[in-house]
């Protein structure tokens, strides 16, 4: 893993006019998911423009000296819910408030959830968000958008938002029983359809069912607190209902995108699923690679109830490092946030009933330096795993590469400059987001991002924060991504069923024609030698009873043994076997080994 290893000097900033839309980064150490290059990096009305050494720079550019630090792709968040509404409260941090928080942390584009109501139209809560988001967001943003309920009519508009809005993800819901949840039959319908419009299905994978049993014999036992969240959602409910995600979108071929990978068997089952061959994906959250769920049996309510999340973070402090060992191993390829901040008055609503506190935490401002911290800082990862798994990897799946994540010329100007060896401390204190409450309160990380480039703009400036409202757009995101699609061709046509092939006179096969087939049996028997068995196969001679001595064997050090040679005929195809077998006692049936078996010759050494 390199480093980097010289002193991380002040940066010298050069201004020559007073140029916005021109910006050189020099000596920096520029870093893509493919490796690490010593670059300069220029920048003309958002786009890169010029990447290398000794450029050419017209005048009225500003000059950023990036000595001993990374340039790297700006973070992509792939999940997250600003000014979400639910179970009874509305989420603190807004388009405007969290996107703000995204720059501070190094993410540069965020995609968000269209989540509508059962009944709702897609296309009218899609078009909510976009009024909702448009006017506020600081950086670019893309938008999932969830199938809540089935019909033909949610059919008709997944297929518009894929072929004429920009969408290309569709999420379901696995749990939340009676909200979201869409059962089995209509889940392979969904998945189905996902692969018609070449778009990626993604599923909160939990058991609904289990979760709403668990959670009345929990209540019925005055298990009220924080606890219950996590006792009612065990990790096998996780892993099953992610197994049985794979299972079903293995078997229309559909690419899988499971979101809020939060246990170790969860994470399991995706790289196994992935290692079978099944185009599957998987995202751990900062908050699951970053705590876990010993929180939630703090004695101070409130603490424990700003861990609530769903699924929930895990007990097992094992968990963050076994999440993160996937991430470096490419098992999981993606890290989001699900940034949804409710705070402690909303949490309240569940005081007295764990089912009812807002489940959600923050994470879009500490997202990068958390995956710095326990991943590059850790020794799992390089600086080029990092941006993969921050950016690059879910600027692929979701196709908006490489106009995102990557430094490249033409690629759009979405920059951090980041510090490795400076370290800052989060808290809810000195933190930009709206929420009351850090899950990573008191981490310190190492990494800083001392500036953000958002489309060319300078946004964070020596790590003052300049962000803009609206400065943002909305980011298409194109249906049939090669990167996913490349994939499931692939494996379309490994998986491509093939029946047999039969001639007109097929029916001639039958059971009684098979046992009807001629065997012509010639038996060819080599003469004992000198310290050999005999020609019976015996080593011994009869008792005196005249019984077969049952010291004997057909096992010799000393010699051939008898042979049978056997032919297997069918008038229409000729020999169909052949073998040499030691020879067996005349009453004991003669044995014909088989080498071709149906579907053709084994290249094991089975047959």
């Amino acid at each position: 893993m390199e480093q980097a290893t010289e002193l991380a000097a002040q940066p010298v900033v050069e201004v020559d006019g007073s140029s916005q839309n021109r910006l050189l980064i020099k000596n920096g150490k520029v870093v893509n998911a493919d490796g690490i290059e010593d670059a300069d990096v220029f920048i003309e009305n958002g786009v890169i423009t010029q990447l290398g050494r000794n450029l050419i720079i017209p005048g009225g550019t500003r000059t950023i000296d990036a000595r001993g630090r990374y340039v790297m792709p700006g973070g992509i968040d792939t999940h997250t819910h600003m000014e979400l509404e639910l179970m009874g409260a509305t989420a603190v941090d807004d388009f405007y408030q969290g996107t703000k928080a995204a720059i501070a942390g190094g993410t540069t584009m965020i995609m968000d959830f269209v989540l509508p109501r059962k009944g709702e139209s897609l296309v009218e809560a899609f078009g909510n968000w976009r009024r909702k988001a448009d006017p506020k967001v600081c950086c670019d943003y893309a938008l999932h958008v969830g199938v809540t309920w089935w019909s033909d009519q949610v059919k008709q508009e997944m297929t518009e938002l894929a072929k004429n809005h920009g969408v290309n993800s569709f999420k379901m819901f696995m749990a939340y029983k009676d909200l979201y949840m869409i059962r089995d039959p209509d889940l392979y319908k969904i998945f189905e359809h996902c692969k018609e419009l070449g778009a990626i299905a993604q599923v909160h994978a939990e058991n609904g069912d289990i979760i709403a049993e668990n959670t009345k014999k929990l209540l019925e036992a005055g298990i009220t607190g924080p606890e219950g969240h996590e006792m009612s959602r065990p990790e096998d409910v996780e892993a099953e209902a992610t197994h049985r995600a794979c299972v079903i979108a293995n078997q229309v071929n559909c690419p899988l995108y499971v979101v809020r990978v939060m246990s170790k068997s969860a994470g399991d089952v995706v790289a196994a699923k992935k290692a079978e061959g099944n185009v599957v994906f998987g995202e751990p959250l900062a908050a699951s690679v970053g705590t876990d769920g010993s929180h939630y049996w703090n004695k101070c309510w409130r603490h424990a109830a700003g861990h609530v999340t769903s699924p929930p973070l895990r007990p097992d402090t094992e968990t963050p490092g076994h999440l993160l060992d996937l991430l470096a191993s490419d098992g999981l390829q993606v890290t989001g946030s699900d940034n949804c901040t409710f705070n402690f008055d909303q949490k309240k609503l569940g005081r007295n009933d764990f089912s009812k506190i807002p489940n959600g935490v923050n994470g879009v401002e500490d997202r990068m330096s958390v995956i710095w911290e326990k991943g590059v800082q850790s020794g799992k990862m390089d600086p080029s795993r990092f941006v993969a798994v921050t950016s690059t990897n879910a600027a692929k799946i979701f196709n908006v590469y490489p106009q995102k994540g990557c430094v490249a010329v033409g690629s759009d100007a979405d920059l951090v400059i980041w510090n490795p060896i400076k370290s800052r401390v989060i808290s809810a204190q000195t933190h930009h987001q709206a929420v009351d409450f850090n899950i990573f309160e008191g981490m310190e990380c190492h990494g800083v991002p001392e500036y953000v480039i958002v489309n060319g703009r300078v946004c964070v400036d020596e790590e003052e924060l300049k962000a803009v409202h609206g400065f943002g757009k909305f980011v298409p995101t194109p249906a049939f991504p090669p990167y996913v699609y490349d994939q499931v061709d692939a494996r379309e046509k490994e998986k491509r069923p093939q029946g047999v092939t039969r001639g007109p006179n097929d029916e001639d096969y039958s059971p009684e024609h098979m046992n009807g087939l001629a065997v012509k049996v010639e038996k060819t028997v080599q003469l004992a030698t000198p310290g050999s068995p005999t020609n019976d196969g015996h080593s011994h001679g009869p008792t005196a009873s005249g019984g077969r001595n049952m010291q004997d064997t057909t096992f010799s050090l000393a010699g051939e043994y008898p042979k049978v040679a056997a032919e297997v005929h069918d008038d229409d195809v000729g020999v169909i076997a052949r073998d040499v077998t030691p020879a067996l006692d005349d009453d004991r049936k003669t044995s014909v080994k088989v080498r071709n078996p149906p579907g053709g010759r084994s290249s094991g050494g089975f047959w």
